[in-house]
C-alpha cells in the first residue's frame, strides 16, 4: 500500500451502512471536514444524533444503496454486512474512479484505513497492510502514551517560526532543522506552558547551526 494523506475538506464522501462501524467512519470523516452522505435503511441511534447537529456536513438517505448514489463522490466507505451490496458499491466506485474502502475486505478496496494518533496537526498512522488490525491498534495505544498533546502545540510553534524566517528571507535546510529540534527539551517546555521560552530556544538552535554550517562552508 502506498501511504498518502488526502485532503477531503468539503469533498463528498459516501458511507454505505448505518451501524457501529459506519459510526466510527463518519466520526473520522467529520474530523477532517468531509461532506458526508450516509445511505442505509437502518441507522444506529448514536449515528442518528449527528444529523440534526451537523446538517451542513451530513445528509442521510434512509434506504438501500442504489446505482448512481456515488455520482460526484470523492470516496466511498462501505460498512454493511451484506456481501452483495458491498460488491455492488465496490464495482460502481471503481467504474467511476471513486476511491472505495470496503470494511474488512481489502480485495474489494482501493485503500485501507490505518490506526491513527492525532495531536493537533500532527498525525501518526499505523498500518499492517490489513494483516493484523489488532497489532495496529496496540501500537496506536502505545504511541498515544508516548506522544502527548504537547506535540500538537510544538507543530504550531515550529510552523510559526518557519513562516517568520521565510518572511525575513532566511532559508533553513532540512539538516539544520533536524539538528535544532531538541525534541525532549522543546516538548518539555511546551508541556509546562513555556511556549515563548521554547520559541527562543528553537531560534537560538537554528541560528547556532546555521552559523556553524556557514563557517564550515567558508573553510572548505
Amino acid at each position: 500500500y502506498y501511504p498518502v494523506f488526502l485532503d477531503i475538506t468539503d469533498k463528498r464522501c459516501v458511507v454505505v451502512g448505518g451501524g457501529q462501524v459506519a459510526l466510527r467512519k463518519v466520526k473520522t470523516l467529520l474530523e477532517y471536514g468531509a461532506k458526508i452522505d450516509v445511505i442505509s435503511p437502518e441507522i444506529c441511534p448514536e449515528l442518528a444524533e449527528f444529523f440534526p447537529a451537523k446538517p451542513e456536513q451530513i445528509r442521510v438517505f434512509p434506504r438501500h444503496y442504489q446505482p448512481g448514489d456515488l455520482d460526484g463522490a470523492f470516496l466511498a466507505i462501505v460498512a454493511t454486512d451484506n456481501h452483495e451490496t458491498n460488491c455492488q458499491v465496490s464495482r460502481e466506485a471503481r467504474s467511476q474512479a471513486v476511491l472505495v474502502n470496503v470494511v474488512d475486505n481489502a480485495e474489494n478496496s482501493d485503500f485501507i484505513l490505518p490506526s491513527l494518533v492525532r495531536r493537533g496537526d500532527m498525525t501518526i498512522a499505523v498500518s499492517t497492510a490489513g494483516r493484523s488490525p489488532a497489532l495496529a491498534r496496540k501500537l496506536r495505544t502505545r504511541l498515544e502514551q508516548d506522544f502527548g498533546e504537547e506535540y500538537g502545540a510544538l507543530v504550531r510553534l515550529i510552523d510559526e517560526v518557519r513562516r517568520e524566517l521565510k518572511q525575513r528571507g532566511i532559508t533553513v535546510d532540512s539538516e539544520t532543522w533536524q539538528n535544532a529540534l531538541e525534541l525532549d527539551l522543546l516538548t518539555g517546555l511546551v508541556k509546562l506552558g513555556q511556549i515563548e521560552k521554547a520559541r527562543v530556544l528553537l531560534k537560538e538552535g537554528l541560528s547556532r547551526h546555521l552559523l556553524k554550517k556557514h563557517k564550515e562552508a567558508r573553510q572548505v
